[in-house]
């Protein structure tokens, strides 16, 4: 493989990535996309910090504690204090949480079958 071509492959990842993505609105999927990779990683991880949740996200704190908010608020999340440290939050998905991914997971799936049955 040629340079040029992997490199005309990585744009065009890059660009139908983009798509999926710029697509992937609440109203198409069900959830905020910031939500749906916030619970995707509390999935994968089976609940983590309040911190490394905003670390892995990139989100500085205000940030992370309004997403968690709304997460919190929608019963997609539960956070509680550390019992061995009660200065750190644990945060955990709870069943509608789990059950919003799976839905939103879906949906998105669907999203990328429609782009790439655009390709030709």
């Amino acid at each position: 493989m040629t340079t040029a071509t992997a490199t005309g492959s990585m744009n065009l990842l890059t660009r139908l990535s983009r798509d999926v993505y710029r697509r992937a609105t609440e109203d198409v999927i069900g959830i905020r996309l910031k939500q749906f990779i916030a619970l995707d990683y509390l999935r994968e991880q089976g609940g983590t910090t309040q911190q490394q949740l905003g670390d892995t996200l990139h989100l500085d704190k205000n940030n992370c504690v309004i997403l968690l908010n709304d997460l919190e608020e929608d019963g997609y999340v539960a956070r509680r204090r550390d019992p061995t440290d009660r200065r750190r939050h644990l945060v955990e998905m709870t069943p509608e949480g789990v059950k919003a991914v799976e839905e939103a997971e879906e949906k998105l799936e669907t999203l990328e079958d429609e782009v790439i049955g655009e390709l030709t």
